[in-house]
């Protein structure tokens, strides 16, 4: 397994065009979550109202949870490990 920054990592989620990924991250209650997910599809919420923040500015990226059928915010601070386009990576 290669070894990269949280940077490349985002860089190489934000170039996926909508291929699947996984990533292991440690979610707000300090639990680890293991995440297959995509980008591409659009984000709506559940009220129709616009968010009341821009997620880039808290270094989370809005995915597609293939697993859960819904949108969730993967934290980029917390994130551990990325598995996409057939290569492993560790998060430094």
């Amino acid at each position: 397994m290669k070894s990269i920054t949280k940077e490349t990592a985002k860089q190489l989620i934000k170039e996926s065009k909508g291929l699947i990924f996984s990533a292991l991250y440690i979610k707000k209650d300090n639990s680890h979550r293991l995440i297959t997910a995509r980008l591409g599809k659009n984000y709506k919420s559940k009220t129709g109202n616009p968010a009341a923040y821009k997620p880039e500015e808290y270094n989370l990226l809005p995915v597609y949870d293939m697993r859960m059928k819904g949108f969730r915010m993967l934290n980029l601070s917390t994130i551990l490990s990325l598995s996409i386009n057939n290569n492993k990576y560790i998060i430094e």
